[in-house]
């Protein structure tokens, strides 16, 4: 009696009704798996710390040190994120986090929330965020920590501040100044696609302002995805899917779109200065930019500076980072490139292998 298996035969057997069954079941958990991410939040900014400070909407936070007190650095570290997001991608989630890495570095920490403005916000402008706010979060860093000299991260809108800031009030003791994908020259050399829209006549900033009073996050979000349609609209999503069963790649894309979908609006009047003033103008680079009367000269920032660009950023390309080097007054300067986009030099996965580590190196050198 002959009893070989015929592998053709069983590789063609019709699937049971248990088999379609199974598999259809299998089928919905994916889907109720990718709806669950799509629509709650995951757990992110878990890193202890409390609140030393506020001034309307904004927030100082103090971390907790993870560190006995003879491992710390002397020199505090003030984290300025930009104006129209949460700051809560610097601590994004447990065993992925900036903020975690520079605790287990011995830095003391301290991060500026600037909150969501409300109505009564819509004519705040950068000069009150460079000449009001940040001198007086630097008084209390200065008195929490009990040291005169601090260091100061700026990111994105945050850069751009925190360089108006270091230009105009050189001698309050800024050490060290960490630019991260500043949008700092718009010059004709440096046109992306944002810079493109903003300086056509068509434009009108104003009459949107006016209309909005601060412009819905809503809207600055769009603009941002437009740049790349596909990636943000189609390309995230099926990336999403495709690893929905791999529980390491999920979670990583559950607390970033936890974070993406947290938008906050911008003030009016801000909003105004941002495309009048930089992107149309560049008084910045051109040297004709005045804050409360006060002429912005980049000369006049002496802390050592350290740029980050990222060289992949469509929101603020290298080209609008890199001549702050050579307009800065600073005697130590360097520029470091990483490969990644505008977020992901810092929150994806190669940022605790590339550019925490050269961030905290060069940082170390200065904070004795």
């Amino acid at each position: 009696m002959n009893t070989t298996t015929d592998d053709s035969a069983v590789g063609n057997a019709v699937p049971t009704f248990f088999d379609v069954c199974n598999e259809w079941h299998k089928a919905m958990e994916r889907v109720e798996k990718f709806n669950r991410f799509l629509t709650t939040d995951a757990k992110i900014a878990q890193t202890p710390r409390e609140l030393v400070w506020t001034l309307n909407k904004a927030k100082l936070y103090h971390y907790i040190p993870t560190v006995p007190e003879s491992q710390r650095k002397q020199v505090p570290l003030l984290m300025v994120f930009a104006i129209m997001n949460r700051p809560h991608v610097l601590d994004l989630r447990p065993g992925h986090s900036f903020v975690e890495y520079m605790l287990g570095k011995g830095y003391e920490l301290y991060l500026l929330d600037w909150g969501a403005p409300g109505p009564e916000d819509k004519n705040l402008k950068f000069d009150d965020y460079a000449l009001d706010y940040l001198p007086r979060v630097v008084r209390k860093v200065k008195s929490h920590s009990g040291c005169d000299e601090f260091s100061m991260l700026g990111w994105c809108l945050g850069a751009l501040i925190s360089t108006l800031y270091a230009s105009l009030r050189p001698d309050d003791g800024l050490k060290n100044l960490i630019l991260l994908t500043a949008p700092l020259d718009f010059s004709e050399r440096t046109e992306g696609a944002f810079t493109r829209w903003t300086k056509s006549n068509r434009f009108n900033p104003n009459i949107i302002a006016q209309k909005l009073g601060n412009i819905p996050g809503e809207m600055i979000d769009s603009g941002a995805k437009m740049l790349k349609p596909v990636e943000n609209y189609i390309g995230s999503y099926t990336m999403l899917w495709d690893n929905i069963d791999n529980p390491a790649a999920t979670e990583a894309w559950h607390s970033m779109n936890t974070w993406v979908r947290d938008i906050i609006p911008m003030s009016g009047a801000a909003y105004e200065q941002l495309i009048n003033e930089f992107y149309k103008e560049n008084r910045l680079m051109e040297g004709t930019l005045q804050i409360r009367g006060e002429q912005v000269d980049l000369s006049k920032l002496k802390a050592s500076l350290l740029n980050v660009i990222a060289e992949s950023d469509h929101i603020t390309p290298p080209c609008q980072s890199e001549r702050v080097i050579d307009k800065a007054g600073s005697d130590d300067k360097e520029v470091f490139r990483v490969r990644g986009g505008h977020i992901g030099i810092m929150a994806g996965r190669g940022a605790e292998k590339n550019t925490w580590p050269h961030i905290e190196e060069w940082l170390a050198k200065r904070s004795e």
